[in-house]
């Protein structure tokens, strides 16, 4: 056994390890924030995004009843 030199073992099952590293910590959600659909900022966003007052509820979440769903794109 005298003479012989080990060699570092590299076959399919054998991965180089290496350290995780740092990791993110992602805050956890609180309560949401509650918006005011009539403040100026929105009132500006509406004007630009909505076509009529039923364009501007369906945007602001506020869909009437029983209202058709919007179907997406076929795909080719």
């Amino acid at each position: 056994m005298a003479g012989k030199s080990k060699k570092p073992k590299h076959g399919k099952g054998n991965k180089p390890k290496h350290g995780k590293g740092k990791r993110s910590k992602k805050k956890a959600k609180g309560a949401a924030e509650e918006v005011n659909i009539l403040s100026p900022a929105a009132m500006l966003n509406a004007y630009y995004i909505c076509h009529n007052a039923s364009a501007c509820l369906f945007f602001r979440g506020f869909a009437w009843p029983g209202s058709p769903k919007k179907k997406g794109k076929k795909r080719k």
